[in-house]
């Protein structure tokens, strides 16, 4: 599935369903992983049906799983050109967002 043009709720459906299919891979039960991510059954039942979990339910889970390599690259700033490099660069030392102008 390409995320660029899929709906959120198709991501959450789709990370839902990998996330499942590394637990079968593994030949683990709900409640083993559960308790290995140390995450209720429940929050677990959730991530893998609706994908409507929080981001710390998530990396257990992906912990758990031995997939934490796979968060790594997740929102890591691509730089494509010169110009893009310098502005992370000035923006890296920047401590807060630019003011927004009220005219």
């Amino acid at each position: 599935m390409a995320f660029n043009l899929a709906t959120t709720s198709e991501i959450l459906a789709s990370l839902s369903q990998r996330i499942r299919a590394h637990r079968l891979a593994q030949g683990l039960p709900q409640h083993e992983l559960a308790q290995m991510a140390g995450l209720s059954l429940g929050a677990l039942r959730t991530l893998e049906s609706s994908g409507r979990s929080s981001l710390e339910t998530l990396v257990r889970a992906a912990q758990a799983l031995g997939l934490v390599n796979e968060l790594e690259d997740l929102f890591v700033l691509k730089r494509q050109s010169i110009a893009q490099m310098e502005h992370a660069t000035a923006v890296r030392l920047r401590q807060r967002a630019p003011r927004r102008r009220s005219d």
